[in-house]
């Protein structure tokens, strides 16, 4: 287990600020221990959940069947169904979509090898991730993956209440490998999966999935 690399200057920036407030509160406060006590504990904590929330495990993508889609995050799902997708294929598709809380691991993988055909940035509003019009009103990246039997594949990362930036490491003509990580978003957030209708779905609402290792279903 590691720290994100997204983690990286938000830790560092964390511990010196609580380590000159700290300092401040040591040096000036005169009633006692109790304060700068709390001061330190609560500062303990809040470095603790930064180093918990950018955790970053060292996953084996153990999956060589293309035909098998996997997980492009840790979470649970809350939608499958089906719908028009209405920014890139626009037509009828099947929505997968999974609820990153702010426990899950907040990176986001390739879920197909293939390459990137679209990247699509929309600034937008700041609904709860799980709100079904989170989707279309959010702010989001759209990327759009071309597997190798010509197949269209759409991942959708969303913005949620507490979540306020999305990093998208996909190009358009880029060459990627299911499992390669795909970019972050930091602070519970949702990310969707758009697949022809003839996918073979292989999970169901209010399963916890893992990134890269649970099989979504088969084109």
């Amino acid at each position: 287990m590691k720290i994100h690399k997204e983690g990286h200057k938000l830790i560092l920036t964390a511990v010196l600020i609580l380590a000159a407030l700290n300092a401040v509160v040591l040096i000036l406060y005169e009633g006692g221990w109790i304060l700068p006590s709390i001061v330190l504990l609560l500062s303990i904590l809040k470095i603790a959940f930064f180093l918990f929330f950018f955790r970053y495990p060292d996953r084996i993508i153990t999956n060589s069947d293309q035909s098998l889609l996997t997980s492009p995050a840790d979470g649970k799902i809350v939608v499958i169904e089906e719908t028009v997708e209405k920014e890139y294929l626009k037509k009828p598709t099947l929505q997968i979509s999974i609820f990153m809380s702010p426990l899950n691991i907040h990176s986001n993988l390739y879920p197909v090898s293939g390459t990137v055909r679209e990247v699509i940035y929309h600034p937008g509003k700041y609904l709860l991730a799980w709100h079904p019009k989170s989707s279309e009103l959010n702010e989001r990246c759209t990327i759009v993956i071309e597997t190798e039997s010509g197949e269209e594949i759409v991942v959708r990362q969303i913005a949620g209440f507490v979540a306020r930036r999305i990093v998208t490491y996909a190009r358009p003509g880029q060459k990627v490998k299911q499992g390669d990580e795909l970019g972050f978003i930091k602070f519970g957030s949702r990310v969707d999966l758009f697949t022809p209708l003839s996918f073979k779905t292989m999970v169901k609402p209010d399963l916890k999935v893992k990134g890269g290792l649970t099989v979504m279903g088969q084109i």
